[in-house]
């Protein structure tokens, strides 16, 4: 009876240590790593994916369907002319300085955005914006120069959080916002910490603590997260690995979509690229299947146009590039490369364009065009390739949510010049019907599909291998982001 007892004691003991207590932290690998830590002065989505929502807030935000919601705007008023937004805000924000964020951080965040020195990536967001006036502290008036049915979805975007002057100097390396978690430290090629906000304005989160591991390579990927040396991996590199995951009751995989076209990027403004015929050639030398089942191991959606699928207004205009490499041989005969040529072909870090990029080559090579590979970080891509335009080819997923809207800008790094489809635009822009937007749309997707601007290869899927135990991960990806803000451990 004794010995009874005195197990049941031990036991129940054992039951209320801390040991057995609710787990309040994680440890969420990525592949890339942040070249710094401003998402309003970099195209890096790999800045949203640590700091959306965590650490940055804008005036509205994105939820885990696409939807916009209010964020640091509780709500707002629109003029009858679409012309004058009137945002108020939340009473009592603070950044995590424990400075007040009001009316003039809003000014003084969309005014650098537009700023004609902006390093905004996403610059074209905030050209509409013709003032942005103080009411008083919790009122921020934003008028356009035309009505734009975007506006609140733009402001929903990484490049639009809302970041005080007083913290602007520092903000690559020390990011202060006003989420519900806030930035601890950044060992570079290695970890990012943050913890939890406690003065947040909101909901407080599950997690106390958090930390973001960067680990590129697949097979390290792969070892990490078998021995459980990290708890989740969003965006496991390695697909092919994911049916060991899915048959080991430790893990759960989630498999969603993102807003991630893949793309063969050509520089339109590069000999031979200027020419819509060569660029066609190489559209149809390329097999996209070949390349979801070799790179992403049957993860994808083949693409025709830069439109993601799973959007309503999505047109399949995937057999105006079909794979037909004795066309592309035609095509290169016609526009006077019988004999093919040699370009470049500079692939950034993850595993679709390294990976991509190989097959890609070959299937170039059949039809008498050569390519250069060079692997560069992603610094070095976005220096090279997305600043400076020096290439012939690349691969990248442009994850951002609704982006046809690039192939209006004719500086931005494929070089797209095409003033019919910049005034398609524009005309979106100040259309607010839906079936009118529907038909521009389409119209849109198919003008970029006939001019073969770039080779569309397939939706970017998004795998992510977890703990068992774990909850509230987003599955899909309707902007670049790791909301840890709804995330929880099982008890």
């Amino acid at each position: 009876m004794t010995t009874h007892f005195l197990r049941g004691a031990a036991l129940a003991a054992l039951l209320t240590t801390p040991a057995l207590a609710q787990q309040t932290d994680l440890t969420i690998a990525l592949q890339l790593e942040p070249p710094h830590l401003d998402p309003t002065s970099a195209a890096a989505g790999a800045i949203d994916s640590v700091l959306y929502s965590n650490v940055f807030e804008g005036l509205t935000r994105f939820m885990s369907d696409g939807s916009v919601v209010a964020g640091l705007a509780e709500s707002w008023d629109i003029s009858e002319d679409g012309t004058t937004y009137t945002f108020k805000l939340r009473d009592g924000v603070t950044f995590h300085d424990g400075s007040t964020m009001d009316a003039e951080d809003v000014k003084f965040t969309l005014d650098r955005a537009r700023a004609e020195d902006s390093a905004n990536a996403q610059k074209a967001l905030f050209a509409g914006i013709s003032e942005v006036t103080v009411i008083d502290p919790t009122t921020v008036e934003v008028k356009l120069s035309a009505p734009d049915g975007n506006f609140l979805f733009n402001m929903a975007w990484g490049d639009a959080v809302i970041v005080a002057p007083e913290s602007i100097d520092a903000i690559k390396q020390t990011p202060i916002g006003t989420g519900p978690f806030k930035f601890d430290a950044w060992v570079q090629g290695d970890r990012i910490e943050i913890s939890r906000n406690a003065d947040y304005w909101g909901d407080a989160p599950a997690l106390d603590a958090a930390t973001f591991k960067f680990i590129s390579d697949p097979t390290a990927a792969f070892a990490a997260m078998m021995a459980q040396d990290i708890d989740a991996f969003a965006g496991f590199p390695a697909p092919e690995n994911l049916p060991q995951f899915e048959a080991d009751p430790r893990f759960q995989v989630l498999v969603g979509s993102t807003e991630g076209e893949t793309i063969l990027a050509m520089n339109n403004k590069l000999p031979p690229f200027d020419n819509k015929t060569v660029r066609e050639a190489v559209a149809q030398a390329i097999d996209r299947q070949a390349i979801i089942d070799g790179a992403m191991f049957g993860l994808g959606t083949p693409i025709g146009t830069h439109f993601a699928p799973h959007n309503p207004d999505y047109v399949d205009l995937t057999a105006k590039s079909a794979y037909d490499p004795e066309k592309a041989k035609a095509l290169l005969a016609e526009a006077g490369f019988a004999d093919g040529f040699t370009t470049t072909l500079k692939l950034p870090p993850p595993s679709y364009a390294r990976r991509g990029g190989e097959i890609i080559a070959s299937q170039l090579r059949a039809v008498g065009i050569e390519t250069e590979i060079t692997n560069l970080e992603w610094a070095q891509w976005l220096e090279e390739v997305f600043r400076g335009k020096d290439f012939g080819l690349t691969i990248v997923s442009h994850t951002e949510p609704f982006d046809i809207g690039i192939y209006a800008r004719p500086d931005y790094y494929f070089q797209y010049d095409n003033p019919a489809f910049q005034e398609l635009m524009t005309t979106l822009g100040a259309t607010s019907d839906p079936a009118a937007r529907s038909e521009l749309l389409a119209q849109a997707q198919t003008m970029i599909a006939d001019d073969y601007v770039n080779g569309y290869l397939f939706q970017l899927a998004f795998p992510t291998v977890a703990d068992a135990r774990i909850n509230g991960l987003w599955q899909n990806a309707p902007t670049q982001a790791t909301d840890l803000t709804g995330v929880s451990w099982s008890e």
